[in-house]
């Protein structure tokens, strides 16, 4: 069944979307419809719709109208500042699309959109490290919301916290070994989950049919976390080398 605006967005493929296309990928997304469905229907590329959803709300919060509105607001602002076309800023230009780039990717790996714009803030920051208000003002949202996204991203050691005794506030981190720490910590959890199901087979008995899939479960958390633990050992060795020699800095593994 035809869907109207199709014409309309094929003519012009790399334009704006329309609210009318904004509609159509609301109402995809209510049917259950994947992203590389809703595209073909607009006769869009997958990646528009998944920018589009992931900026406005994520699948379960998108917006026809609200998507429309943002949008047009971040036109007006557009308009508003001054238009000029030297390095400078041409150079803010891309480091703005590769933040929301390196968002969307995030987004994708499970972490919440202002989780995921917090993480790509400080990664894309020269200085790789933050306050609280830094992130606040940067992002203009709530001081409230950075709390939430700066708990998330300890929680999964993505960051790490030091105190600044000049500013006398904490400020958060990104360094060398950001993604071993989180590395670690997911393997750590291979090792927890393994566990529970050894435990829960031995309770069910593993002649059970429970108790063989948590057995079979078990054996494949072992393995993974096995092998994550390794790989990441083997890296730490090669890449990072002053962690191993500089006393106080060797994480635990």
């Amino acid at each position: 069944m035809p869907i109207a605006g199709r014409e309309e967005a094929r003519s012009v493929p790399g334009g704006r979307l329309t609210e009318r296309e904004r509609q159509e990928i609301a109402e995809g997304l209510v049917r259950g419809l994947t992203y590389s469905e809703i595209a073909e229907r607009l006769g869009r590329p997958p990646s528009t719709v998944t920018r589009e959803v992931a900026r406005n709300g994520g699948p379960g919060d998108y917006r026809a109208g609200h998507a429309q509105q943002a949008t047009q607001e971040r036109a007006r602002r557009r308009r508003r500042a001054s238009v000029r076309t030297d390095a400078s800023e041409l150079s803010h230009g891309a480091a703005h699309d590769l933040e929301e780039q390196f968002t969307v990717l995030m987004i994708s790996t499970g972490l919440s959109r202002m989780t995921a714009r917090v993480l790509a803030c400080l990664y894309l920051t020269d200085s790789g490290s933050l306050t609280a208000a830094d992130l606040t003002r940067t992002l203009q949202v709530s001081p409230a919301s950075i709390s939430k996204a700066i708990g998330e991203l300890e929680q999964q050691e993505l960051i790490r916290r030091e105190r600044d005794p000049r500013r006398r506030r904490d400020r958060y981190v990104i360094d060398a070994d950001a993604w071993f720490r989180g590395w670690m910590a997911s393997a750590r959890q291979n090792t927890v989950l393994a566990e529970f199901a050894r435990h829960g087979a031995e309770t069910l008995g593993a002649d059970s049919p429970a108790g063989a899939r948590l057995r079979d479960i078990g054996q494949f958390f072992e393995h993974v976390g096995h092998a994550m633990l390794e790989a990441a050992e083997q890296w730490r060795q090669t890449q990072l080398p002053d962690q191993r020699s500089t006393p106080g800095k060797q994480r635990d593994s």
